[in-house]
């Protein structure tokens, strides 16, 4: 295809496909009847205020999964929780204890893996605000559950019911903010997401250090677990005070409360132009997501549900490469081998022969350090991209596992001891920057408005089973093979690098529909996703020029079929 046929595909519009997209940008507003019950919808929160609540309830969601992360980490090794369950006390004599250890902290990992593959069926069903609340309601369940454990077959048992609450939450509550935010902001947004997972690990550490100096009650590991109860709480008593995804609502059929969504996000009225075309922008989507096909009456017919069988599926949607994208970047985040640091970062410093209390204190300050190091990403992930970042980080962790495994092997020095401390620091510095939000950010960013239900149950579910991996191997790696453990996460880091660089296209200033024009054209020229992502030509989603690539026919309303002849004689027109 020549240049000038691709300019030709962004830029070049008839008069009739002007005037036709203009009708169909106000027709929907002509009836009186949609335009009251619009107004029936109206959201008491508007703009920036409705903003910062999301932010606020899906942040309470991320704060919560931080804080239930790493609060096992110091308990671990509480004098009180070993009494209560011996399994987990290593020592000489009970080497094999190593992986029933491991087993009490990875065993929440298969809830949460079971509680993301859940949303496959139950989360567009459901929609976002109310799987929020049931997966708020069953954390809270787990966490009675845990609070009152009383021998470790009970406490494994809790801890997978938590993990199910929070596997409906991690696969839901991204979704939610994406779909709610604006383009210009989202990155921003989510990442603060990220952020506040970080927060959540701080605050878990230094209550975990508080309450280590009750050594004489269970108290000392009972309170820390229950208080993630407080934050469950605040997550579903406040989602009832915001609306539901405009996304969601479209998609479900409900017009007139997704514009009176719209309209109170961007606190326009109705009638605004670019409130108008962001309502139409997702009306095609779900249109062109739904292969919205015609029977022999004439009648539009159309599939509500996706089917497993379109995460498959090519032509202009891209849906299995855009959900494979999904599933590897969550993948990727855990094989860097940050949850060796957040499950065992007291067991680290202690292994570094630290004493410890000076071993939770500096575990502390680490969680602390993460928290801020992770502003870094807010403040860069618009402005730079997610491409930069990604890379960013992935340089920093593979270096810094490097030196980890070169100092481990130095046993016995003292120095070694201090800097291998502080590399612990400089990794989780690296992974906040660059990976720490991100992969709930894109996953929600790069699948399609059809798929995004369960593509992102997908995708956190892959992040939870590699998690899982990472979390039980820990324990039997260091016992076996010590400080190789870190060359084997230095070769996974160096190979996520190139990855990113060839097969992940840059998302930031783009909103979740124009990811569909993009992919859509990569497809239509033959070419990478990545390569089209970076151009600067791609028309808005909601344009006329858009609606060609997506191959939308504004004259008709109807939508063209995904099928390969079809898409061969379309790269002929172009």
């Amino acid at each position: 295809m020549s240049k000038k046929s691709d300019m030709g595909v962004t830029n070049a519009i008839t008069d009739s496909e002007k005037s036709s997209a203009d009708l169909r940008s106000s027709s929907d507003f002509e009836s009186e009847e949609f335009k009251q019950e619009v107004e029936l919808q109206r959201v008491s929160l508007r703009g920036r205020s409705l903003t910062w609540a999301i932010a606020f309830v899906t942040g309470t969601g991320f704060t919560l999964f931080g804080y239930d992360q790493g609060v096992m980490s110091a308990l671990l090794t509480a004098n009180q929780f070993e009494k209560t369950f011996p399994q987990v006390r290593v020592d000489s004599s009970h080497p094999n204890h190593a992986t029933l250890q491991s087993l009490l902290v990875a065993i929440y990992e298969l809830g949460c893996l079971a509680g993301a593959l859940s949303n496959l069926w139950i989360g567009d069903k459901l929609g976002r605000r109310r799987t929020i609340m049931l997966g708020g309601i069953v954390m809270i369940i787990g966490a009675i559950l845990q609070t009152a454990s009383v021998n470790y077959a009970m406490m494994l048992v809790a801890r997978v019911v938590t993990g199910l609450g929070n596997g409906l939450n991690t696969s839901t509550v991204p979704s939610y903010h994406a779909e709610c935010s604006p383009a210009a902001k989202r990155g921003a947004l989510i990442m603060i997401e990220g952020s506040l997972i970080t927060f959540g690990i701080m605050v878990s550490y230094w209550i975990d250090f508080a309450f280590f100096w009750v050594k004489g009650s269970s108290v000392q590991w009972r309170v820390p677990i229950a208080l993630q109860m407080v934050l469950a709480l605040i997550m579903v008593v406040f989602i009832n005070f915001l609306p539901e995804s405009p996304r969601w609502l479209l998609k479900s059929g409900q017009s007139a409360r997704a514009m009176a969504v719209i309209s109170a996000l961007e606190d326009k009225p109705v009638g605004d132009k670019g409130v108008q075309q962001t309502f139409h922008a997702i009306k095609e989507a779900v249109e062109l997501e739904e292969n919205a096909t015609m029977d022999v009456e004439g009648k539009r017919k159309r599939s509500n549900k996706a089917s497993l069988k379109e995460l498959f599926s090519g032509g202009r949607s891209q849906n299995f490469r855009r959900v494979a994208l999904g599933v590897v970047i969550q993948c990727f985040q855990q094989i860097t081998g940050i949850n060796i640091i957040t499950y065992y970062a007291t067991i680290l410093f202690e292994r570094l022969g630290i004493s410890d209390v000076k071993s939770r204190i500096i575990a502390a300050c680490n969680g602390t350090e993460y928290f801020l190091a992770s502003f870094v990403a807010i403040a860069l992930i618009d402005r730079v991209g997610r491409r930069k970042l990604m890379l960013f980080g992935s340089v920093g962790q593979t270096l810094t596992m490097v030196l980890l495994a070169i100092l481990g092997s130095l046993e016995g020095n003292s120095a070694a001891a201090v800097v291998s401390a502080v590399l612990l620091f400089v990794f989780n510095s690296f992974f906040a920057v660059g990976w720490l939000g991100m992969t709930w950010l894109y996953p929600a960013e790069i699948v399609g408005l059809r798929m995004r239900g369960p593509a992102n149950a997908l995708s956190t579910a892959s992040n939870w089973t590699f998690n899982f991996i990472v979390v039980m191997v820990t324990g039997p790696a260091f016992e076996n093979i010590s400080w190789r453990t870190y060359i084997v996460f230095a070769s996974l880091n160096a190979f996520i690098i190139p990855c990113v660089y060839f097969f992940f296209p840059e998302t930031a200033g783009r909103s979740l529909e124009d990811m569909d024009v993009i992919f859509a054209l990569a497809h239509l020229e033959g070419v990478s996703p990545v390569a089209v992502s970076l151009r600067k030509d791609i028309p808005p989603a909601g344009s006329p020029e858009a609606d060609r690539i997506l191959g939308f026919s504004s004259e008709t309303g109807t939508v063209r079929s995904n099928g390969s002849k079809e898409d061969d004689s379309r790269r002929d027109e172009l």
